[in-house]
């Protein structure tokens, strides 16, 4: 009788049978870092990309998409036999081209290697938290092991608790290899879409082969460029900015309108940091015409030509069509989004020239 009412109890509370005896601590916690989320500390620890202060500044639909935490990441160092996670999304995943994994995914590498992902479900909702034991490794010796988090890239969540067992240790992080963050800009390409789950962005990719940390202001059909949204990128102290945008415009005129401002912008507050800026990839469907394409790829190649002539040594283009051209056109899971496949071709195309401009040694893993 006992026993039937204890796995009442479990199934009542939301837990699983793994995840009882564990000790569970909430953010912000001095061991654990977040990365990723620059204003973390000004948004009263929510997980978004843009504090609040900005919701009246910049573009409404930019600000609710940065109500997605992609690209953020928690960090720290553990010898736990056990770990879990309590997460609350503000509902369940809706999109047609990105399943749950991908939409609503927080994925767990253990020493940089992928081990389980927490997901919402079909019920997920405020007050319905998700519980996810990631691994049991209490057959094994307690050793000390990097754990990183790859947070959403597609729907808000919040972290309820991480649940470590009762002797672990935890400290903080190994440091990146450098300092400062890569700063990409752009759309829904760079926000994420259609990775299959939060550790195959193209930034997640070249942040592990290089040890960078990165921030993703990636805005799926609003990587415009507005001048509000430059001013607000331009805030970050970035060890090096990486554009992206252009499509989400539409039209060359419109393109015209906003890049060498939002480049301005960006050297004004930044004299010296490097900035690589990407013209566009491989379309397999066309929603806009090449003809428009390749107007602003010309575009981009010529702005950012101009700025190097009057003496810009720290600007870099990066050909789109060098990451996905027309011999790639499997990288798409929708004729526009990459998959895994294109986001890791994109990765191995931009980790080098990170490597070269900020001087790191050679990218390692899946970046040689």
């Amino acid at each position: 009788m006992l026993r039937i009412s204890a796995l009442l109890l479990i199934a009542v509370s939301g837990l699983t049978a793994q995840s009882t005896g564990l000790n569970w601590l909430k953010l912000p916690d001095p061991r654990m870092e977040i990365d990723g989320l620059p204003w973390y500390a000004e948004s009263g620890g929510r997980l978004m990309r843009f504090p609040p202060r900005l919701k009246d500044t910049i573009p409404a639909q930019v600000y609710s998409l940065g109500l997605s935490p992609s690209g953020g990441r928690i960090r720290f160092r553990t010898d736990s036999a056990r770990l879990a996670i309590r997460v609350e999304y503000p509902g369940p995943p809706n999109m047609a081209n990105m399943h749950a994994y991908g939409q609503t995914g927080v994925d767990l590498y253990l020493d940089g290697v992928y081990r389980s992902t927490a997901i919402a479900d079909k019920d997920s909702k405020p007050g319905k938290p998700v519980e996810k034991v990631y691994f049991d490794l209490s057959q094994r010796p307690r050793a000390m092991r990097e754990v990183t988090l790859y947070l959403p890239l597609y729907k808000g969540a919040q972290i309820l608790g991480i649940g470590f067992d009762a002797e672990a240790k935890i400290e903080p992080p190994t440091s990146f290899a450098l300092p400062k963050p890569v700063v990409y800009y752009g759309t829904s390409i760079t926000q994420g879409g259609c990775a299959s789950r939060p550790g195959m962005s193209y930034q997640a990719q070249v942040g592990r082969w290089l040890n960078l940390d990165f921030v993703n202001l990636g805005f799926s059909g609003a990587g415009k460029g507005e001048p509000e949204v430059a001013h607000a990128v331009a805030e970050i102290d970035a060890s090096a900015f990486v554009l992206d945008f252009s499509q989400n415009n539409r039209t060359l005129d419109s393109v015209k309108e906003v890049y060498d401002p939002f480049l301005a912008v960006l050297r004004e507050k930044h004299p010296a940091t490097p900035i690589v800026a990407i013209t566009p990839i491989m379309q397999a469907a066309e929603q806009i015409t090449e003809t428009e394409i390749e107007g602003m790829r010309v575009h981009i190649r010529q702005v950012v030509s101009a700025r190097i002539g009057k003496g810009d040594r720290n600007l870099y283009l990066i050909e789109g069509t060098d990451l996905i051209g027309p011999g790639r056109l499997d990288a798409y899971v929708d004729g526009n989004h990459p998959n895994d496949l294109g986001f890791y071709w994109m990765a191995e195309g931009i980790a080098p020239r990170l490597v070269k401009l900020l001087g790191l040694p050679a990218a390692v893993g899946g970046g040689r």
